[in-house]
């Protein structure tokens, strides 16, 4: 498990259909349906890294207003889904076993340095890592702090013109590509151009399929229960 093989299946949020999203339930619930990793999203807050997907509270949680008014206590109080709370970072490491590979992806300034020691010290342990960012500033940050055993990801909604240029400067394993943006093309080239293809977000086996078939390597899934076999 981790990101070594190939078709992989990794629970986007944890699995973000079926428990709330980046709640330790969620990133449990993956787990135990057998993904390759999951994916979550970072801040940094009071010098910890939050798991939240938003910089506001309103839509995930019971609190209000922009996250980073918050308190990490205050933020920690608040009700995440069904009575789960905003993990650390470092609390969704322990609740995964460690050949559960995890997709760090930095949503704000501030994050690679806060989330490169943690990975690193996961690595030494065994657990396969990937850091991904819209934030091509940041996750080159992140790309000078850690070591080559770190996979680095540049995020695409869209392929801009110089997405492999962007690629090469990170030394990238990956591009994680919208589902929107991945052709059979661009899927190709990437493999000729010795990197790897995760596309977000395939709820559906057909479209997974096909995906895997145009050679990506693997989807991203807030259904883990459909896509993962036997």
């Amino acid at each position: 498990m981790g990101f070594g093989g190939s078709n992989l299946v990794i629970g986007h949020r944890g699995a973000a259909g079926l428990a709330p999203e980046n709640t330790l339930d969620g990133f449990r619930r993956a787990a135990a349906l057998g993904v390759d990793a999951v994916e979550l999203d970072v801040h940094a807050l009071d010098g910890a890294l939050v798991v939240i997907h938003d910089d506001t509270l309103d839509r995930t949680t019971s609190g209000q207003g922009p996250l980073q008014a918050q308190s990490l206590t205050a933020l920690r109080c608040l009700d995440a889904g069904g009575g789960q709370r905003v993990p650390l970072l470092e609390e969704v490491f322990s609740a995964l076993p460690v050949n559960v590979g995890v997709n760090i992806e930095l949503k704000a300034r501030g994050t690679a340095e806060l989330a490169v020691p943690l990975a690193e010290a996961e690595l030494a342990l065994g657990r396969d890592l990937l850091i991904s960012s819209f934030d091509l500033e940041e996750l080159g940050h992140a790309a000078a702090l850690g070591s080559s055993a770190l996979k680095i990801a540049p995020l695409f909604g869209r392929w801009p013109g110089k997405g492999w240029q962007v690629a090469r400067e990170l030394r990238a394993w990956s591009v994680n590509l919208s589902l929107r943006a991945a052709s059979k093309r661009l899927i190709g080239e990437a493999g000729e151009r010795g990197l790897n293809t995760l596309i977000y977000t395939v709820n559906d086996r057909p479209t997974a399929d096909r995906l895997i078939a145009w050679g990506a390597t693997g989807v991203f899934t807030d259904y883990p229960d459909r896509l993962v076999t036997a």
